[in-house]
């Protein structure tokens, strides 16, 4: 045999075993970015958790029992999928529309509930999204068709006042939202992004590089198209920065100084494409010493002034 031939059979496979690597890779990145938490349907868990880190909602949670204020809805989705919601009624025409993060559940964010239907007079809808909690599904989609999902939750409890709340992933989602114009019954709505990711692509390649010291190419990309053949969605076209430029509502960007996980640079860069967007009333937060999804925990005061004030100065700039 020559040594062309040799050459040629060498480089064959070298091809065959990086391919065949690269789509394991892939296959392996894909399932360990969407799996859902496999705990999603413990609720008695959940709750046992809220209460741990938040000892204030069990009052609270209680109180919304005795007076039965506090139910669970399950809906048929337009996907044809049965979702799952909390619902605190407290009567009137104003409802916060609460989003969960990744991995996470209603439940787990029963705290903002409790903000804005004990502080703040709010109804509060709390979607379980898909594939979380007690919704069907398979896996996480990352917001990108999460955004729709929200968009059924919102034209089903519209009131004529509205705020729409996300923290993490749920952020991404808030955000992904907003450039949709909303319902013409809806007069008054804010939106509220805590610690949500600049898109997709972006959250995971800092998430390979950082656990596993991996750079973009190839499997971000190989990643991205089996993602599209999968589940009907990529990852550059799931992007929170693109969406969040359009937005002509209020918007009030939170996050912790110190977060790694969702890095905090992120959010200078989105309340800049906001800026330069077509925009709206915006502002920014930091609450500083917080780490991912801890702003409220770490910096609770500093975090209902924010929401309060936001809140009531949008509401007075909508009536004049």
């Amino acid at each position: 045999m020559s040594k062309i031939k040799i050459i040629g059979w060498c480089i064959g496979i070298v091809l065959v075993v990086f391919l065949a690597t690269t789509i394991g890779a892939s296959f392996y990145m894909l399932n360990y970015s969407l799996s859902p938490d496999p705990k999603r349907a413990d609720t008695a868990f959940c709750y046992r958790e809220q209460f741990a880190t938040y000892p204030e909602t069990r009052p609270w949670i209680d109180s919304l029992r005795r007076i039965h204020a506090l139910r669970d809805t399950f809906v048929d989705m337009p996907t044809g999928e049965r979702h799952h919601a909390l619902y605190v009624r407290r009567g009137g025409n104003k409802t916060a529309l609460v989003i969960h993060g990744w991995r996470d559940c209603a439940i787990d964010f029963l705290y903002l509930a409790r903000l804005y239907e004990r502080e703040l007079g709010y109804n509060v809808v709390m979607p379980d999204l898909h594939a979380s909690g007690l919704s069907e599904g398979d896996m996480i989609q990352m917001g990108w068709l999460d955004r729709k999902d929200a968009l059924h939750w919102l034209s089903i409890f519209q009131t004529d006042t509205m705020v729409v709340h996300g923290v993490s992933m749920g952020a991404a989602i808030t955000m992904m939202m907003s450039a949709t114009e909303m319902p013409e019954a809806i007069k008054d709505i804010h939106f509220i992004e805590d610690c949500g990711y600049t898109s997709v692509w972006e959250e995971l390649a800092g998430e390979l590089k950082n656990q596993f010291g991996l750079p973009e190419f190839p499997l971000m990309f190989s990643s991205s198209i089996l993602c599209k053949l999968c589940y009907g969605w990529s990852f550059g076209e799931a992007s929170a920065i693109n969406e969040v430029s359009k937005s002509t509502y209020p918007m009030l960007f939170i996050h912790g100084g110190n977060d790694t996980f969702v890095p905090t640079k992120m959010v200078y860069r989105l309340y800049e494409a906001r800026l330069k967007g077509k925009s709206g009333k915006q502002e920014l937060w930091i609450a500083e010493g917080a780490e991912h999804a801890e702003s409220y925990l770490k910096q609770k005061e500093g975090y209902v002034k924010h929401v309060k004030e936001f809140l009531s100065s949008s509401a007075a700039q909508h009536k004049n």
